[in-house]
């Protein structure tokens, strides 16, 4: 590594400053169906063809293929009769709303909920809390109850959410063996993608999804195919009603909605319904024990300031937790992801 000499910090800044810009043109080129209609012909099309084709002008298209270009998201090829532009491979696998793989919804939420949230991120740091009543105007003391504010919010969140697990699903769960588990029970499941990746990776396993009952309701209808026997639904708000009996609990994403107080008050009611010699699995991005990073995660503990009652943590942190409610042989896989897994047996 160089020495502080090496690194021209105006630069850095300007980097820094810039990024929100990189993340507003891919959202922008997702949201008006660029990449998809690439993705159709199968062949480059002029930033004119595009234009027409998508119903906006041709000056701002053009400048948004071009920067598309810059960041590697679309390829140019100059011809006699001008530019001709196409998709990169990692624009057909994660940007195309066909592809298994596709981020499209997960941008959606960040470009449209996320994106208005952290426009109040000082008042979030100032007074301590999420920004759901500056930015929507809506309560926040029922935390779902603003995140699901309307039935078209909640299915933009549930597909945002399976369309990360489509990615990085296999690699938490697999972070374990996990094959010993048959009766597993997913605790806010959701979309149920990462169930999906459950009994695919653990054949010989069924899941539970165990979510609110608007939740299950699309789940149901939307999500989880029905010739899908080894998954099930339990309807529930897991801080007022019972958690049914299993041999593992995934808790995915779920203890950094919410502070240490209320994680205690979760996971003693996980262990108490735990079959003796289960175990339960926490999904989450850790920060290093020193704080220093990851820089991703760091990211994610700001969003849970202006969306959420909680925080990321280290895995010091969720350790302590886990024995706070009974759990031990607690152990730690970083996957070199986005996520991390932790598993802490009764």
């Amino acid at each position: 590594m160089g020495s502080t000499e090496d690194l021209d910090y105006p630069q850095i800044i300007l980097q820094y400053t810039s990024g929100f810009l990189v993340s507003k043109i891919m959202f922008t080129a997702c949201e008006l169906g660029v990449f998809d209609l690439l993705l159709e012909p199968g062949e480059p099309l002029s930033s004119d063809a595009i234009a027409a084709r998508l119903g906006t002008s041709t000056t701002g298209m053009e400048r948004l293929l071009d920067a598309c270009v810059g960041l590697k998201l679309l390829a140019v090829e100059l011809t006699q009769g001008g530019a001709l532009y196409r998709n990169t491979e990692i624009s057909n696998i994660y940007l195309t709303k066909s592809s298994p793989k596709s981020q499209y919804h997960i941008m959606m939420y960040y470009s449209n909920t996320v994106y208005l949230c952290w426009h109040y991120l000082a008042d979030a740091v100032r007074e301590g809390r999420n920004q759901y009543e500056r930015a929507f105007g809506i309560s926040s003391k029922d935390l779902f109850g603003a995140m699901y504010r309307s039935e078209e919010e909640m299915l933009k969140f549930m597909a945002g959410q399976n369309s990360i697990w489509s990615i990085c699903g296999r690699d938490v769960l697999a972070a374990f063996d996990l094959s010993s588990f048959t009766q597993i029970c997913d605790l806010g499941g959701g979309g149920g993608a990462l169930a999906q990746e459950c009994v695919s990776l653990y054949p010989n396993s069924t899941v539970t999804i165990y979510d609110l009952p608007k939740v299950v309701q699309v789940a149901k209808e939307q999500f989880v195919p029905p010739e899908e026997h080894r998954i099930s639904f339990h309807e529930g708000d897991f801080f007022n009603d019972s958690v049914p009996e299993a041999e593992l609990y995934i808790l995915s994403k779920i203890l950094h909605d919410w502070d240490d107080d209320k994680c205690r008050q979760l996971l003693a009611k996980v262990y108490k319904a735990c079959k003796p010699g289960g175990g339960v699995l926490l999904v989450e991005s850790l920060l290093n024990e020193d704080k220093s990073g990851p820089l991703e995660a760091q990211l994610y503990s700001m969003n849970m300031l202006v969306q959420t009652e909680g925080k990321e943590r280290t895995a010091a942190e969720y350790r302590k937790l886990l024995e706070a409610a009974g759990f031990g042989e607690v152990q730690v896989k970083r996957t070199g992801k986005l996520y991390d897994a932790v598993l802490g047996r009764k």
